[in-house]
């Protein structure tokens, strides 16, 4: 296997929203992504940097081989969200928390990745990014079979269960990392590079709503250990359990007003979603 230098995984490139500022940052990039009808949109959107051999498209469905019932189908289903792509998944139960917000799912079958293989085959990564609808954690997993580990690596959290987002820091923990940064997904739009930016180059990018924002030296907040990120997440938490999607609070009004005082004392949206990065163990001086 391969020592790759500088090179990000975009685990969930969803339209490239991230993938483009990584590759004009200078970076390479090995992009995952299970929707045909985004890889075919991101495969004419990057025709120069696959062409010129800066991006890869790994086109399938990252699973946990554990427990695949069928494992002769080289194919699963993939439930494509028809109203909200990013909503995407292999696991029908986030189908169904998602039907029941209003949406619909169309069933399409998509090749099996392997995500042990691809670390295996495109090495290890400087930073890896995982967003991937249920999925999240088996990346994590993955990367517990080797010593080399990403400096960097950012998650979507877990917001309905405390006991699985435990279990997310608890797999940070096994593979090495121990200082974290918690950041609120919604206001991403406001994010600034810095102008000594250490991650590439300095480009003033504007970020768009759902991209994953800045990343590694470049994060603006401090570094916090295992259980200062876990008492952040326990206020998280309680935020969701008022506002979140099966909160106590249901009356629209009320949210809204509520929504409108928190927002204009805390400048955080409500309850929002928050990004996990953490900064591998081997990086503290």
């Amino acid at each position: 296997m391969a020592e790759v230098k500088k090179t990000i995984f975009d685990v969930g490139m969803h339209k490239g929203e991230d993938t483009e500022f990584y590759l004009k940052k200078g970076y390479q990039v090995v992009a995952f992504e299970a929707n045909p009808e985004l890889v075919k949109l991101c495969a004419t959107k990057f025709a120069d940097e696959i062409k010129d051999g800066k991006l890869t498209i790994v086109e399938g469905a990252i699973i946990d081989f554990d427990f695949d019932t069928d494992s002769s189908n080289p194919n699963i289903q993939f439930y494509r969200n028809k109203n909200l792509s990013v909503w995407g998944t292999v696991d029908g139960n986030w189908a169904k928390r998602n039907e029941k917000k209003g949406t619909e799912n169309e069933i399409v079958e998509v090749a099996k990745i392997d995500f042990k293989k691809c670390l295996e085959k495109y090495g290890i990564p400087y930073y890896l990014k995982i967003d991937i609808e249920g999925m999240d954690r088996v990346c994590l997993k993955a990367l517990l079979n080797f010593d080399k580990k990403p400096d960097y690596v950012s998650i979507e959290s877990e917001k309905v269960s405390f006991t699985e987002l435990k279990e997310e820091f608890d797999l940070f923990k096994n593979n090495g990392y121990s200082q974290f940064q918690i950041v609120n997904q919604g206001n991403i739009s406001e994010q600034k590079e810095p102008e000594n930016s250490e991650e590439g180059i300095c480009l003033n990018y504007q970020f768009s709503s759902g991209a994953t924002g800045l990343f590694g030296k470049d994060l603006p907040n401090k570094w916090i250990n295992y259980s200062n990120a876990i008492q952040k997440y326990q206020l998280i938490f309680f935020g969701y359990k008022l506002f979140g999607d099966n909160g106590f609070i249901t009356n629209g009004y009320i949210r809204k007003i509520l929504f409108k005082i928190i927002h204009l004392f805390t400048k955080q949206s409500i309850p929002g979603w928050f990004d996990t990065h953490a900064k591998h163990s081997s990086l503290i001086k």
